[in-house]
């Protein structure tokens, strides 16, 4: 058990003296002196004693000093084989390893000493080694002590600045024993470091790596430089590097602000401080960087004689660098790379010597700068461009530099990099704009500049760019202080300043603004900004004499959108308007601002409506105001005319208005005053007398026929027609009012003609194939109306309107026309004009031109010679007669059947009415013999069933008493019990006849007598004729 015991601490013995093994620290030094000692004791003792005559107390002491000896080898070995660096960073737990291991080694050689024979010289040897190794003392020096302190800190993971780096460096280096400059063995012991570290989880030791890494790499890659930087070749003597002594040892720059420590050091007074802070918040004394001294007292004092050395030494460098600059940039096209260095150099003399900018003025660098700028900007780069603007802006602090500036029209060059490819073009122009800015002489030179406000604007509302933008808004409201520049920032969209002058400045001020308002071309969304905000005010200026002419421009000019009617309105300016209108003055112009103004809020339904226009809550649509206007249709100037009548049409066009008005219209003998404004000269005033007309003809057709006639104006309206040299709008509000009134035949056949059913057929075509008929506003008034007046000729054909019809296959066109979904009254007219000439079939049959001729005369007997048949012609399912030559007006042989099913279902009420009075036309005779194959032949078509269905669905009204008189004459010939088991059917019946009109009762009652659901009403046969009504 022994043996073992003894043969490991022979072994630990002969690992810790390795030949030649020199330690590096002070601790194994330590450590190995008291353990060639114990190699002494321990073979003298083995030499006087048998290892199996041992007692046991010895051996236990031997096993002990084993185990405590290996542990304490291993320890050690650290210090022998692991990085510098790694020691440092754990030197205090392998001090305190160490000590505990060597104290227990004593412990157990006082045990060991029991054992041996008392005066002996072994026992005397091991007595005083135990006592020594039991009183050990392993320390860590002052200078480990602050670097492992360092590290530990530098493991938390913080940012250090150059000064605080070069400080670690030269602590570190002084505890390595390596110069502190060199860079290459310091990096060794990092990469040593690294290497330990491969196994390594403690996150401390992994941070402290990577913060080295980071200061090495600083060191290497951005060396600091110990001279002054210049870029340019000069003579050898012309160049003066600095003293050593001028370059502070943490930053390796020259210092501008010297100070001496105690150690007699000079630093740059920042830098210092940096490390004197860092030093506190690492709990530790306060040290000079390069002595590593601990310093009694941080107070620095200003080294004032070398500060005036480095101040001559700075002032003759950059005279040197100016001279050198201007040089450059005096050539005719400088290459970039030195126009480079030029820039970097002088922002540097800038920025680092605020006092010596006037010697960069003085030599005339600003003015060689702005020139290379501006002749050179596209070569230059954006980066360079960038570079440019940053130096100007450094300079820009230099007040003369400032002028001379804007006298050589640095403003221009900096709003064109406002458009650069690089934020940091951007950037730096901006930011000399705002310099520039906060003088107002300045300010207004900036918002003359063409296009710098509206570029601003734009920056400052790009948030994707919050940093650029935050820059814009700046300069503008740097702009916004100065009178003279509102109309440019509100012309660039910025209307905040005039909106503010407008509702809080004085009366003259307010007048100012509502007179740019009234001259500026503004966008919808600021029309309708500025109408929210300042709609009042603008209201309260027409109170004041004035102040009426400027506000009535700007209100005009915000009126012209459609959004803003209802917010004037609802700030009360109608009633303010039309008290200008009516009362009476002989300031026309102020007149027709305000007739201008109303026209443009009335052409859109709206609240003003709702609105009174004076103290007795008459409003726009009322009795009053209609007949006041007409009135002013005499007297006041043509432009006001045409406001009036544009008034007229908008308040008859509205909805809720347009009964109103054309009952005052007509009974105010409106009429009349419209009359002779549909042959002015003006286009304008032409334009709305149609439109107006084309509103009253619609309700009151045959009086307005009637005043027509009188006035001999009937003829008028087809000349406008047939006039290509009109407008759009007067052609197609002319054929409107045609097609409105209720012309008689004789009007029909004197005043239009009928040579004109082919111009409006032929017209019509033409409209139809045109690619744009669809959606222009006039168009679609110009093909209603052909079609009303079309109308008009189908209800009463004569011999050359039906030759007409037949060559134009107008019921083919019609048919066409049931198709176009987005125009309900297109497919209205068009359902009309079949019925129109599916009743006039009925005509032609009584006349007997459908009469089949069979061919007589001489040749007649040869016609049915070699076995040949007469021809046969087909019968018309529904008229029982030949439609072949009269195709034109036969809904079935013309296909239009189906087409006019299909409306049934038709979104709109009145294309459904027409669609079942087209229809209804095939039916309206029961009493002849073919009645009952007519009825076979809609319900193969699908009519029957459409009806029907169409009928259980609609609800009291005209469209469900027109679906009753169909259903009801189908029935009388319908025996198939399939509609009497119908209960739809039959309770959509019973409803009409319980809550319907007169006639709907009436019609429901026979129908359901026919379904046998009732009996005959008094006796009589259900199945009886009756007219349709």
């Amino acid at each position: 058990m022994t043996a073992p015991a003894v043969d490991s601490i022979l072994h630990s013995l002969s690992e810790l003296f390795v030949s030649g093994d020199n330690f590096a620290w002070e601790n194994p030094r330590r450590f190995s002196a008291y353990a060639n000692r114990l190699q002494l004791v321990l073979n003298q003792f083995l030499r006087s004693s048998s290892p199996e005559a041992l007692s046991t107390s010895v051996q236990t002491a031997l096993r002990g000093l084993s185990g405590d000896l290996l542990k304490a080898v291993e320890v050690v070995s650290v210090y022998r084989n692991r990085s510098k660096i790694f020691v440092l960073i754990n030197c205090q737990s392998l001090c305190v390893s160490l000590q505990e291991h060597t104290v227990a080694i004593g412990g157990w050689l006082a045990l060991l000493e029991s054992a041996l024979p008392e005066g002996s010289d072994s026992r005397k040897k091991v007595a005083d080694l135990s006592q020594d190794m039991k009183q050990a003392q392993f320390r860590v020096s002052e200078n480990e002590e602050r670097v492992h302190c360092t590290l530990q800190k530098e493991g938390q993971g913080r940012q250090s600045s150059k000064a605080v780096q070069s400080a670690i460096v030269m602590d570190l280096a002084r505890a390595l024993g390596i110069e502190a400059d060199n860079h290459v063995k310091l990096l060794e012991q990092v990469k040593l470091l690294k290497t330990d570290l491969t196994s390594s989880n403690s996150l401390v030791e992994r941070r402290v790596l990577m913060s080295l890494e980071r200061i090495m790499d600083s060191l290497i890659v951005h060396p600091v430089t110990s001279e002054w930087n210049f870029d340019f070749d000069f003579e050898e003597d012309a160049q003066m590097s600095p003293f050593r002594n001028f370059l502070c040892p943490l930053t390796k720059q020259v210092m501008k602000d010297p100070v001496v420590l105690e150690s007699s050091q000079n630093y740059e007074r920042t830098a210092i401080e940096y490390w004197f802070q860092r030093c506190i918040e690492d709990g530790r004394d306060s040290t000079c960087p390069v002595t590593g001294q601990v310093l009694n007292s941080t107070e620095t004092k200003p080294n004032i004689g070398l500060a005036g050395a480095i101040e001559e030494w700075v002032n003759r460098n950059i005279e040197i660098q100016l001279k050198s600059a201007v040089q450059c940039l005096s050539e005719n096209l400088p290459p970039v790379d030195s126009v480079e260095r030029v820039l970097d150099i002088i922002y540097k003399i800038s920025e680092e010597h605020p006092s010596s900018r006037y010697r960069v003025r003085n030599s005339g660098v600003v003015l060689l700068i702005i020139k290379v700028l501006r002749q050179c900007a596209k070569s230059m780069g954006t980066h360079l461009r960038g570079k440019a603007l940053m130096t100007l802006l450094s300079l820009a602090n230099d007040e003369e530099s400032k002028k001379m500036m804007l006298e050589e029209g640095i403003t221009r060059l900096a709003i064109h990099s406002l458009i650069g490819s690089s934020e940091k073009e951007k950037e730096y122009a901006v930011k000399l704009l705002l310099l520039f800015s906060r003088d107002e002489a300045y300010c207004t030179k900036i918002a003359s500049e063409k296009g710098a406000l509206v570029l601003l604007s734009s920056m400052a509302g790009n948030l994707e760019h919050p940093g650029l933008s935050n820059l814009a808004e700046d300069v503008l409201k740097q702009m916004e202080r100065v009178e003279d520049n509102v109309h440019h920032l509100a012309a660039a969209g910025r209307f905040e300043p005039l909106l503010r002058r407008l509702c809080e400045g004085t009366d003259d001020v307010k007048k100012e603004m509502a007179r740019l308002v009234g001259r500026m071309t503004l966008t919808n969304s600021s029309k309708e900004q500025i109408a929210r905000k300042s709609a009042k005010t603008l209201i309260q200026l027409l109170s004041k004499p004035e102040g009426r002419a400027p506000s009535l421009q700007a209100l005009y000019n915000l009126s012209v959108l459609e959004d803003n009617a209802t917010i004037l309105v609802d700030s009360a300016v109608v009633p303010a308007l039309t008290n200008i209108l009516f009362e009476n003055q002989d300031d026309s112009e102020l007149k027709e601002l305000a007739a201008a103004t109303i026209a443009n809020i009335v052409q859109h339904p709206g609240h003003w409506e709702l609105a009174s226009i004076d103290k007795k809550g008459h409003l726009m649509q009322s009795e009053t105001t209609v007949f006041r206007l007409l009135g002013l249709l005499v007297h006041v100037s043509p432009q006001c005319q045409v406001s009036i009548l544009r008034i007229l049409y908008g308040i008859a066009s509205s909805p809720q208005a347009s009964e109103s008005v054309v009952t005052h219209i007509k009974s105010g003998d409106g009429i009349r005053s419209i009359m002779p404004f549909l042959e002015h000269p003006e286009v304008e005033h032409r334009i709305y007398a149609f439109r107006l007309t084309r509103i009253l003809s619609a309700t009151f057709g045959e009086y307005l026929a009637n005043e027509l006639n009188l006035a001999d104006k009937l003829p008028l309206f087809k000349d406008k027609l047939l006039n290509n040299q009109s407008t759009d709008g007067e052609r197609s509000d002319a054929a409107c009012i045609l097609a409105n009134l209720p012309l008689s035949e004789a009007d029909v056949t004197t005043v239009l003609g009928s040579s004109f059913v082919s111009w409006t057929v032929l017209t019509l075509k033409d409209l139809l194939r045109s690619t744009s008929w669809r959606t222009s506003r006039s168009s679609s008034f110009l093909e209603e109306g052909l079609l009303g007046l079309l109308l008009h000729f189908t209800q009463n054909p004569d011999p050359q309107t039906v030759s007409v019809v037949k060559e134009h296959s107008l019921m083919n066109l019609f048919r066409e026309l049931l198709n176009f979904q987005m125009k309900p009254r297109v497919k209205q007219l068009a359902a009309l004009g079949l019925k129109n000439l599916s009743d006039s079939r009925k005509t032609i049959i009584s006349s007997g031109d459908s009469e089949v001729q069979l061919p007589h005369g001489l040749c007649s007997s040869f016609l049915f010679n070699c076995w040949k048949r007469p021809p046969e012609l087909l019968v018309c399912a529904i008229h029982n007669v030949s439609c072949e030559e009269d195709i034109q007006f036969c809904l079935l042989r013309s296909n239009c059947i189906k087409p006019l099913v299909n409306l049934l279902t038709d979104e709109d009420t009145s294309v459904q009415i027409a669609a079942v009075e087209a229809l209804s036309t095939l039916i309206t005779d029961s009493s002849n013999n073919n009645f009952k194959r007519s009825v076979d032949e809609l319900d193969h078509q699908g009519v029957i069933e459409a009806a029907i269905k169409l009928f259980t669905e609609v609800r009291p009204g005209i469209l469900q008493e027109r679906l009753l008189w169909m259903i009801e004459r189908i029935l009388r010939m319908e025996t198939d019990v399939k509609h009497s088991m119908n209960q739809s059917l039959v309770r959509a019946l019973v409803e009409a006849f319980k809550y319907g009109n007169a006639n709907a009762k009436r019609h429901a009652q026979d129908a359901l007598t026919n379904l046998k659901q009732i009996s005959g009403a008094s006796g009589k046969n259900s199945s009886q004729s009756r007219p349709r009504r």
